[in-house]
């Protein structure tokens, strides 16, 4: 009896298997890295150009997020791998690229450093507990009807911030708030903004209904 060999796997077979939706979420990933990009340009050349367009970069990826979504439930291709490629859109665009911006907005010091990287570690938590958790939260319906903790997405109201900062000449040396020195770092108050937005991301009590 002979058996029919396996039909060879084409070059990009992988990439032959996304949906629409899985492009618009690599949109999101790639504001995201060019956030990141843009912040580093910004701190090798002091151009408030490169500052405003890493900024910008935050509701680009935002408008993806929303927009795959929307996709995803009108073509009804819901899948775990594209759930898995969206929150790790969602990391890069939502919690490392905001991290960049907030250090290219002066928050170099010993304490923001920590604060930042906290911030960061909050929404890869956050995402993960996510990921794990649909499919009890959804009890069988198509969706997940709450959010445990704000989403990551919301971080787009610090690039928002900082942002205005930037507009009002308010970062750098001049950041809102000053600088303290604690110890043998500095800690720019503001980082604190980071802080509270990553707390309120691994919230298991704070629910928020998901439209």
């Amino acid at each position: 009896m002979s058996s029919v060999p396996p039909r060879p796997r084409k070059h990009f077979s992988m990439i032959r298997d996304f949906r629409l939706a899985d492009f618009f979420t690599l949109g999101n990933a790639a504001c995201g890295v060019a956030g990141v990009l843009l912040a580093m340009a910004y701190v090798g050349r002091a151009d408030l150009t490169h500052f405003y367009v890493a900024a910008l970069m935050a509701p680009f990826a935002f408008a993806f997020d929303v927009a795959d979504g929307r996709i995803a439930r009108w073509q009804q291709t819901h899948s775990a791998f594209g759930r898995e490629l969206d929150s790790l859109a969602d990391v890069i665009s939502f919690g490392v690229a905001p991290a960049a911006l907030g250090y290219a907005a002066g928050m170099t010091g010993g304490w923001d450093a920590a604060a930042l990287i906290y911030f960061v570690c909050c929404g890869v938590g956050r995402l993960a507990r996510y990921n794990v958790t649909a499919e009890t939260l959804s009890e069988g319906a198509d969706k997940v009807p709450y959010f445990e903790g704000t989403p990551i997405p919301t971080s787009v109201v610090l690039t928002g911030v900082l942002a205005f900062a930037a507009w009002q000449g308010r970062i750098g040396d001049q950041l809102y708030l000053g600088a303290w020195t604690i110890g043998p770092w500095q800690l720019h108050p503001l980082a604190l903004l980071f802080v509270l937005s990553g707390s309120l991301m691994i919230s298991k009590t704070l629910r928020i209904p998901k439209l």
